[in-house]
């Protein structure tokens, strides 16, 4: 996604400081210019109407909705841990997963509240679809698992799941349209990098 930058609107001024008025009394905005080019004075409703549509696109809404259920499989997998994993580094490590995530859902819910999708679009998804998640066998599988091999069975499940989840959010960031979405994905690009660091580090 490229970035959406926003004009830097400051409040012009005259010489004494005093914010300039327009010539019918209305107050006036300096845009500057690109590199070489000279500021321009816009009224507020023409600065308003210069600025980038960040409106949400189909590739927005789509991460949004698709990573809630992402996210809420890590909570599944982490929550397992304090009774079945051996390793205290992987039981902190579901923690810290938990402890971000959990709040990031709730940052996304908001956002499509905020949001909400047009009549017509798509409400559900195959989560096999979706890079990384874990299968039903695979969740079994780690919910059967306890001490050592709980403990390599996570690393490798959360591995991939992150791995997924760089993914997703790349895609994001290189087709979305929506400034807080952008947000959101380079986010999970910087925590979730460090943690796929860390867990194979581990493993």
């Amino acid at each position: 996604m490229a970035a959406s930058l926003l004009l830097p609107l400051t409040g012009c001024t005259t010489g004494d400081g005093a914010p300039r008025e327009a010539g019918d009394g209305s107050p006036v905005v300096v845009a500057p210019g690109r590199p070489g080019e000279e500021s321009r004075t816009l009224s507020p409703g023409q600065a308003a109407r210069q600025r980038p549509d960040d409106s949400p696109n189909a590739a927005d809404r789509a991460y949004v909705r698709r990573m809630i259920e992402h996210h809420r499989q890590a909570l599944t997998m982490s929550a397992l841990a304090p009774e079945r994993a051996s390793s205290d580094g992987v039981k902190r490590l579901a923690e810290r997963i938990a402890a971000a995530q959990g709040p990031e859902i709730g940052a996304m819910e908001k956002w499509q509240a905020r949001y909400p999708a047009p009549a017509g679009a798509p409400a559900g998804h195959d989560h096999g679809a979706m890079p990384g998640m874990a299968t039903e066998q695979q969740l079994r599988e780690l919910t059967q698992a306890h001490g050592a091999d709980f403990d390599r069975l996570f690393l490798q499940l959360m591995t991939a799941h992150h791995e997924g989840a760089l993914t997703m959010a790349g895609e994001a960031l290189a087709q979305g349209n929506n400034g807080a979405v952008e947000e959101m994905a380079n986010e999970v690009v910087a925590v979730q990098s460090a943690e796929i660091h860390r867990m194979r580090a581990m493993g």
